[in-house]
């Protein structure tokens, strides 16, 4: 079943066909250009008024759909729904992404988008055990303080960051670098179908492209994710990041987007990174103690007051 929850959003428009359309998109050259989220975003900047649909033949949009809920049902995937740009209730703090995404599937409860503070907690996959527990020790502290934690659900940091919020009956966002219906690492399945059923699971990822690219192609969704999820977000907490991290993407988006960009002191003393005091220097926060993020979190919940 797909649950397009709020179908009545769309007037004439059917999300079955703008989620087809979306998905031929992927399959076609922009212009003289390959897609990519950067050239959908100026196809859509240059047409603002559009839908995905506007673009696209009927019966192709209509062939992809179909295609796409082939995939679904033979993975097992029964429930979905989906958001357009120009939707109401697609959300517009999406738009300070330099290059907006024009669509999302996702699962679960949507009103966490809503949620008054959203804080990404994002790091490298291979923590040492002191990332582990600082990781967990945040995001309980978050989460019990009712701030929505959000995450890439990778494995190590954002594996953590979305089990201790859930531990501690905080919500978690998961927005994810592969389709709605797939899972990365596997290990991470439980955990994905537990938030999708009880929290919320974003994928911006198209699947018909998705699944006729190569692996080495395919990583290229997962920087972009970052981007969303900081433009999904209010601040974002780097707990520990190597060098040429992807984490540093969200690190430059956050700051680029007019986001919080937290970095935690141990960073700083690791001797081999010089990122920290690069990204100090643009305007991150320098985090010593934890409590210095709910100093900034409280402050601007206070200016929304």
């Amino acid at each position: 079943m797909i649950n397009f929850s709020s179908q009545s959003e769309f007037g004439a428009i059917s999300p079955m066909m703008e989620m087809g359309a979306y998905e031929w998109l992927w399959q076609q050259d922009i212009g003289e250009k390959k897609p990519s989220f950067k050239n959908l975003a100026e196809l859509f900047r240059q047409h603002p008024n559009q839908w995905p649909s506007d673009f696209v033949p009927v019966d192709m949009a209509e062939a992809c759909a179909a295609e796409v809920l082939e995939k679904f049902n033979k993975r097992g995937l029964s429930s979905f729904s989906i958001r357009v740009r120009g939707s109401s209730e697609f959300p517009e703090t999406l738009l300070d992404a330099d290059h907006p995404v024009q669509f999302l599937y996702y699962r679960g409860n949507w009103d966490l988008v809503y949620t008054p503070m959203r804080v990404a907690i994002v790091g490298t996959r291979q923590p040492t055990p002191e990332g582990e527990r600082r990781t967990a020790k945040i995001a309980s502290m978050l989460a019990t303080r009712g701030v929505t934690v959000v995450s890439g659900l990778a494995k190590g940091i954002d594996k953590i960051a979305h089990e201790a919020a859930i531990r501690h009956g905080g919500d978690t966002i998961a927005v994810i670098g592969t389709p709605i219906d797939q899972a990365y690492p596997r290990e991470n399945s439980e955990l994905q179908e537990l938030i999708a059923r009880k929290h919320l699971l974003v994928s911006q990822v198209p699947v018909l492209q998705y699944a006729k690219r190569p692996p080495s192609i395919n990583r290229f969704f997962f920087p972009e994710r970052n981007i969303t999820m900081s433009a999904l977000t209010q601040a974002t907490i780097i707990v520990e990041a190597g060098e040429t991290s992807g984490t540093l993407i969200q690190a430059r988006a956050a700051l680029k987007q007019g986001r919080k960009l937290f970095i935690l002191e141990s960073n700083f003393q690791n001797s081999s990174l010089t990122w920290p005091h690069r990204y100090e220097k643009l305007g991150a926060i320098r985090v010593k103690e934890f409590d210095d993020i709910l100093t900034h979190i409280d402050a601007d919940a206070a200016i929304k007051n």
